[in-house]
């Protein structure tokens, strides 16, 4: 199949050019997710999803509990921060694909700043209370804090070390002034 009949047969299928198990309904434009089990005909329902980042986040869970390091990620890189399901059920794996997926879109909406729990147009008294921002989530700030740790336990450098290079003769900074 050529490139172009290919991308022709995505748009008339749903299925996004680039997430696996992810596809678009029709009706409501929204993006849905779902994965075939391993060596079976049936799939697993995940959901559905306003973004399709979500979408794909919640295959890539499904994907890893199904068929471990072997699986086709959306999103190799944030395999190892992807939550594991309770066990390999169904119910489990589409217990832990919801949950990674709203992770996501929090994720996504604390980064552009919006808070979507709270209509403020449809409340205008509402306008005065700041949106909450999920600072610990922008920064990473359990990750910062490890590695600020483990920088302390690093030894400082020696004072005075004697080993400077033999065609220096005086390393002083003022003397070059």
């Amino acid at each position: 199949m050529s490139q172009s009949s290919s991308s022709t047969a995505n748009r008339n299928s749903g299925r996004h050019p680039v997430y696996k198990g992810v596809r678009r309904r029709k009706s409501s434009g929204k993006w849905v997710s779902e994965i075939r089990e391993p060596r079976t005909p049936n799939r697993i329902w995940l959901g559905t999803f306003p973004t399709p980042e979500m979408a794909a986040v919640a295959y890539d869970v499904a994907a890893l509990a199904l068929k471990g390091s072997e699986a086709e990620l959306n999103f190799p890189n944030s395999a190892s921060s992807l939550p594991v399901p309770a066990s390999a059920s169904p119910r489990d794996i589409q217990a832990a694909a919801a949950s990674a997926a709203a992770a996501a879109g929090a994720a996504v909406d604390a980064l552009a700043g919006r808070n979507n729990t709270v209509d403020r147009t449809a409340n205008p008294g509402l306008s005065e209370i700041p949106e909450f921002i999920d600072e610990d989530l922008i920064f990473d700030m359990p990750n910062v804090l490890m590695n600020m740790a483990q920088g302390m336990l690093l030894s400082p450098p020696r004072l005075g070390d004697t080993a400077a290079p033999e065609n220096i003769e005086d390393e002083n900074l003022w003397n070059h002034f």
